[in-house]
């Protein structure tokens, strides 16, 4: 027979007086407080394009409210009125399946883009990055560079200091309410908003919006800033599962730069066993999120390439080549590949599947919103009175069309029916404003010669709305079915 081992007991022992097995208990601290990160101010090329880039989307947030297309504002979300003005293009809340289509396209070309070349929407146009960047730019005008701030922070509180702190608050603040102002603009018309903020006459809702939206931005771009891409934002999450390993990313040349060390310009790296790292830490010092590049691809590297721009101007000093830290891809780095040799493992199935599937994406929502019909009409049928017999003994059913004119121009509707021989409509031509809805009353008649065959049966019919032609818009018609019911 086998026997049984017992098991080992591990005995609970109480804990003692002051003093009594203090060296068997540690008392561990589950929260770490991170270091202050003070990016460096970085130029080169790719702080040219992230600055383009900052540019471009701020000129595009801050100016289209204030766009004008046919006598009103060129892109408007009225969410009173339920309509939203994208240019020449008027939707309703029955097109939400547009906005769908487009967050679809959205992540679709996400999909795309970090499998090509990594996180390049984190690093130039995120709206995260580029309010960063500006509340960055302020604090530097204001403060100074990276020892001048650290040295303030941890100064005592004098004058000079209490004034630049406030000075770039107040620039973050009103910087911020400008941005909550601009938002809001988008959903009240700003032409209107501006007059009526000014005259401290906006509405609540108007005013806590702004207020809002202001203190989401002063709080992520001015304290939050890399914690949001760190910890808050799922995407540094999954961009393990988008990338490979020919994804174009941040890479820092290993077998070039190691062991790295400090040494005179005129000295010989070779001669001393070194590589091209003369480990200056500048690298570290003018990212954004505090990562080192040297240690390989982090979650939390934004590719910005602040890191590149500043090496290369290292390796410029030292007289080495450019690209110790460089945009390539793992395979690229490890094989020694050229850039000719990394473009052509771009088209690889990952990424023909996801521009295939995004390029069918866009010209199937192109196509729809240039298909679209100018108009839209829904019938109701009158569920209060099925049927009812009316003077002469026709048979009449009662129904409500309604019609949404989608463009914006007056325009004429006329309304038809058909199924039955012998179906007589009731219903007056529709003029409808533009943008509008228009809900008419009709009245089908039967005759009782064409209904005595009919009796007790609901017989499927057709309306027919047509949109009467205009000097900007040809005639359309659209058709929808309902049921005409004959009582006994």
């Amino acid at each position: 027979m086998n026997e049984h081992k017992p098991h080992p007991i591990v005995p609970l022992r109480p804990v003692g007086a002051a003093g009594e097995h203090d060296d068997d208990v540690q008392f561990v601290s589950l929260y770490q407080k991170q270091p202050d990160i003070y990016p460096r101010a970085v130029s080169g090329w790719f702080a040219g394009w992230r600055w383009a880039f900052v540019w471009l989307t701020q000129l595009l947030f801050y100016g289209l409210p204030w766009l004008q297309w046919s006598d009103r504002q060129a892109v408007m979300f009225d969410l009173d009125a339920q309509r939203f003005y994208i240019l020449g293009l008027v939707l309703y809340p029955q097109d939400l399946i547009f906005l769908a289509a487009l967050l679809v396209l959205s992540a679709l070309a996400l999909f795309l883009f970090t499998a090509v070349a990594g996180r390049l929407w984190c690093g130039y146009t995120c709206p995260q990055t580029v309010y960063t960047e500006i509340f960055m730019w302020m604090e530097r005008r204001i403060e100074g560079d990276r020892i001048a701030r650290m040295r303030l922070d941890q100064g005592p509180w004098t004058a000079e200091k209490i004034a630049r702190k406030g000075a770039k608050q107040l620039a973050w603040g009103a910087f911020a309410l400008f941005t909550g102002f601009s938002f809001v603009g988008y959903f009240t018309p700003i032409r209107e908003l501006a007059p009526s903020l000014l005259a401290f006459d906006v509405s609540a809702w108007n005013a806590f919006w702004i207020v809002f939206y202001g203190v989401a931005t002063y709080g992520n771009a001015g304290y939050l800033r890399e914690q949001m891409c760190k910890y808050i934002c799922p995407y540094a999450r999954f961009q393990s599962a988008l990338i490979d390993k020919d994804s174009l990313i941040i890479t820092y040349d290993t077998a070039r730069g190691e062991p790295r060390g400090p040494r005179s310009r005129k000295a010989s790296a070779t001669a001393q066993g070194l590589g091209d790292c003369v480990n200056c830490t500048l690298c570290v010092q003018v990212c954004p999120t505090g990562i080192d590049i040297r240690n390989g691809l982090q979650n939390e590297c934004i590719g910005c390439a602040a890191c590149i721009d500043v090496c290369d101007g290292v390796m410029d000093r030292m007289g080495y080549a450019k690209g110790l830290i460089r945009y390539s891809t793992e395979n690229g780095v490890v094989h020694g590949w050229t850039r000719l040799q990394m473009f052509k493992r771009a088209f690889r199935p990952r990424v023909l599947i996801y521009g295939t599937v995004l390029s069918a994406a866009s010209v199937a929502f192109a196509a729809s919103v240039a298909l679209r019909s100018p108009f839209q009409f829904d019938v109701i049928k009158d569920r209060s009175v099925l049927a009812r017999v009316v003077d002469g003994g026709a048979v009449e059913n009662v129904y409500r069309v309604q019609i949404m004119n989608r463009t914006e121009a007056t325009q004429n509707f006329s309304v038809a029916a058909s199924g039955i021989p012998g179906l007589a409509l009731r219903a007056p031509e529709a003029t409808i404003a533009p943008a509008g809805i228009l809900s008419l009353v009709v009245g089908l008649q039967l005759p009782p010669q064409a209904a005595e065959s009919l009796q007790g049966q609901s017989v499927p019919i057709e309306f027919e709305v047509t949109m009467q032609p205009t000097p900007d818009h040809a005639a359309a018609a659209q058709r929808e079915k309902s049921t005409f019911f004959v009582p006994r």
